[in-house]
């Protein structure tokens, strides 16, 4: 299933895709796309809803976040191994944890932010996963259970303050609408093999980032098990899982992004997103 939320900011409502296409309210079914409704039972109970008799929801409507009520945005730093080349870092030993407050999340084409005075603002095409089941010390063997799906997601970063203000890289991740998420969450059993997806985005029609999944360092099962040592996972959770290379910051000479330039990005069977950048 590829679920969504749509309409206005902060008045979200749920939706699905049907097999057409086209987006499909679920507000008469379930409050949001959120909570128990991301559990193994919550997303068996959508799949015996008729979706053809759900109401149409009006062509370019406003798509919001994916998911709902998100408790923990946790990403996850340098974890492709070509990425880590092209910023002169080295593979880390275990998984760089960092987060990006919630705040930060956005619709997946909602205008990104320059913040005030920033000149290092960059782009990072990235793999979420969305928690469904929640759980403290969880095996690797059994972490994929844990996961209700995916979606696309750009961690906006703005790198002086990310590298160059002191701290952790917390401040410079952040920042309002440095996170969208969607065009739709995908349940986990419509991805075949999370490692083996196709991932790149554009600004302005310039391709930088063409990569895979299959260059991620830690996979998403060992991540979420990782994870788990730390803090308890819980539903709604979602984990941004790294980047392949082709960020500004990487190119010779750098790149960065400016208001009145468009970023247009997707992951093979996730969709796309499109954000205009503007002044803060």
């Amino acid at each position: 299933m590829k679920l969504l939320r749509h309409g206005p900011k902060g008045q979200e409502k749920p939706g699905i895709v049907d097999a057409n296409g086209t987006v499909r309210d679920l507000s008469g079914k379930i409050d949001d796309i959120a909570g128990d409704v991301l559990s193994d039972a919550g997303l068996a109970q959508l799949t015996t809803i008729d979706i053809d008799s759900l109401p149409e929801v009006a062509a370019g409507a406003r798509l919001g976040p994916c998911v709902g009520r998100v408790g923990k945005f946790i990403c996850i730093g340098l974890n492709y191994s070509d990425h880590a080349a092209e910023t002169g870092a080295e593979v880390p030993a275990e998984p760089v944890i960092f987060n990006k407050w919630t705040s930060a999340i956005c619709g997946p084409n909602d205008d990104v932010e320059i913040p005030r005075g920033s000149q290092k603002t960059d782009w990072e095409v990235e793999l979420g996963v969305v928690i469904g089941k929640g759980g403290r010390y969880i095996e690797e063997a059994d972490a994929m259970s844990h996961v209700a799906g995916f979606c696309v997601v750009n961690d906006v970063s703005e790198r002086e303050y990310q590298l160059e203000r002191s701290g952790t890289w917390d401040k410079g991740k952040g920042c309002d609408t440095f996170g969208p998420l969607g065009p739709w969450f995908v349940t986990r059993d419509e991805i075949d093999d999370p490692q083996n997806l196709d991932m790149w985005l554009e600004v302005d029609g310039k391709r930088y980032q063409n990569g895979s999944t299959q260059t991620m360092v830690f996979q998403v099962p060992h991540l979420v098990a990782y994870l788990s040592r730390f803090m308890s996972l819980q539903p709604g959770d979602v984990i941004s899982t790294g980047t392949p290379p082709g960020v500004g910051m990487g190119q010779n000479p750098k790149v960065f992004l400016k208001p009145g330039q468009t970023m247009r990005l997707g992951i093979e069977g996730l969709g796309e997103q499109q954000q205009r950048c503007v002044e803060s």
